[in-house]
């Protein structure tokens, strides 16, 4: 993997940065140079991260343990990122949930609303909350973590699908929002990957069959530089830069 400090002295805030792709991401935007700022639920997976992270680069990344689906502490990270950073280069929207697969009319409405709070509520908070901090940047850019159950329509799959698009259609009108400014907003598919989120969904799946995380946080990079113009694209991180 080549690395060149592309994201020197950026601060980066990273959700669901305990694990999986969240914590991949971390761990490559630090071998890049940026400070990341990482938020969970899980106060250990953090530290894991941190850990990792301090063994890459020697330095300590700012951990915020929280719960995205009690949106007043998103006005909270906010306002206590302003007052430490005044700022906040990069964000990376990637906390999410699969919920349950299962028929539409089986779904719980409590997994439900799980869903809809994690996976698109959190995110329009964060944008809220965070716009301000991308404009005080020289070069903000937000990334979104989304999915091809967003098009790709199948049975069982209705919660998650829908709150991918909706993610999709959020993140999109934003960006048409902010094109005149110094903002940057994109989406990411990951694809494939070897996470717990795909065991869930697909249990008899061999896990030697799919890609590590770590393997495609190159799009996430080249997304966050200060030097990327495109905006309000879904990008595949296989093969890298091609929108669709």
């Amino acid at each position: 993997m080549m690395v060149n400090n592309r994201l020197k002295g950026r601060i980066a805030l990273i959700t669901g940065a305990s694990r999986g792709i969240g914590s991949a991401i971390a761990q490559r935007f630090a071998m890049e140079g940026a400070h990341t700022v990482l938020t969970a639920r899980t106060v250990g997976g953090l530290e894991d991260t941190d850990d990792t992270i301090r063994k890459i680069n020697g330095t300590e990344s700012t951990l915020v343990p929280l719960d995205l689906t009690e949106s007043d502490t998103i006005d909270q990270l906010g306002a206590a990122l302003h007052e430490r950073f005044g700022r906040i280069d990069i964000v990376i929207g990637n906390a999410g949930t699969l919920g349950e697969l299962t028929p539409v009319n089986h779904l719980e409405p409590t997994t439900w609303d799980n869903i809809i709070a994690l996976n698109v509520t959190a995110n329009y908070r964060l944008i809220r909350s965070m716009d301000p901090l991308l404009k005080a940047s020289d070069a903000g850019r937000a990334i979104f973590v989304t999915s091809r159950a967003a098009v790709d329509l199948n049975p069982f799959w209705g919660g998650y699908a829908a709150s991918k698009a909706a993610l999709e259609v959020l993140v999109k009108t934003y960006a048409q929002e902010v094109q005149h400014t110094n903002i940057r907003v994109n989406l990411v598919d990951p694809g494939r990957q070897q996470t717990a989120m795909r065991a869930k969904a697909f249990p008899g799946e061999n896990p030697k069959n799919l890609r590590q995380p770590d393997e495609m946080t190159g799009v996430f990079v080249d997304l966050a530089e200060s030097n990327f113009g495109q905006n309000g694209r879904t990008f595949e991180a296989y093969p890298e830069i091609f929108p669709k």
